[in-house]
């Protein structure tokens, strides 16, 4: 309810994306819908979104060596116990106001020495930057007798100046040591492309992710929303597969112009097949050869 006494509706949704360290584009995978479940008076949440989505999906994507990333909400004892359940491993962020036992168990493994670091120093093309990474092994996930032990790495970045300019910490099932810490890192960071690479791609880049116009009243808004994600997902396969659909986005790198030029022709040109539009795009496109100055 707003302030001016009208009523605010609005849906959401968990968007699990497939992405991979130093590759650009994501995958969308099948969405799960945070809405209350039949028989269920308690709200719905995303975290109980996510579970659904485990057990719908998990076990199929686990047989792909899959590990699953999150935020620091999924970084709690139940939810990774749900992952490991369904056989794939887990990075989550992990952060100390919401894990002050963890912190209090590195503290101590650092005071005797049992917590590694690894410094590396790169050149960036503009500045020289160092990455201090520091991990621990078996530490507990909550206070309780039954906590799961997870394994923690933190990474920091400072410049030339000695300015902290990244700074990051993970728990993860993965065991960690001096030949993988800097992988498991990575694979934290890579987290923000689902945030970079997709979500912002839905809802800024023509896909109109935020504002599908179809409230209905069950289905309709979920129905149009998966609709976008499919779309999303073929876009994305057409990147990689069809050539004159890469030579097309080529000429026309913004998508919110691509689809402007796909909906006007659409209203005004029947075409028999896709290939027959996708060819008329890149000939209209593509600059006609000069011709050569004669006399």
């Amino acid at each position: 309810m707003l302030s001016n006494g009208k009523t605010h509706y609005y849906h959401a949704v968990v968007t699990p994306m497939l992405m991979a360290p130093g590759q650009q584009q994501v995958v969308p995978l099948p969405p799960e819908f945070i809405v209350p479940q039949d028989g269920h008076d308690k709200q719905d949440c995303e975290l109980a979104a996510a579970g659904r989505w485990l057990q719908a999906w998990g076990a199929r994507y686990a047989t792909w060596g899959a590990t699953l990333l999150g935020d620091d909400l999924y970084c709690h004892q139940p939810f990774c116990e749900q992952v490991l359940a369904q056989g794939m491993d887990f990075v989550f962020t992990c952060k100390p106001d919401s894990h002050a036992l963890l912190y209090e168990w590195v503290d101590d493994l650092q005071r005797s020495g049992h917590v590694r670091t690894l410094s590396d120093v790169r050149w960036t093309g503009k500045t020289r930057l160092s990455d201090t990474y520091r991990w621990a092994s078996a530490v507990p996930l909550r206070d309780s007798d039954d906590a799961l032990a997870v394994h923690w790495c933190e990474l920091t970045t400072t410049d030339e100046a000695g300015k902290v300019v990244y700074h990051n910490a993970w728990a993860t099932s993965h065991r960690i040591d001096h030949d993988n810490v800097r992988a498991v890192a990575q694979a934290g960071r890579t987290r923000w492309k689902i945030e970079n690479e997709g979500n912002n791609v839905l809802k800024t880049k023509g896909y109109r992710f935020e504002h599908n116009f179809g409230h209905g009243k069950q289905h309709l808004a979920n129905l149009l929303t998966t609709l976008i994600l499919l779309a999303y997902l073929v876009h994305t396969a057409l990147d990689w597969v069809n050539q004159p659909w890469r030579s097309v986005r080529a000429k026309l790198p913004s998508r919110r112009t691509f689809f402007e030029h796909l909906r006007s022709l659409l209203q005004y040109v029947l075409f028999e097949h896709w290939d027959q539009l996708i060819a008329f795009m890149l000939d209209g496109l593509t600059p006609a050869p000069k011709k050569p100055r004669t006399g």
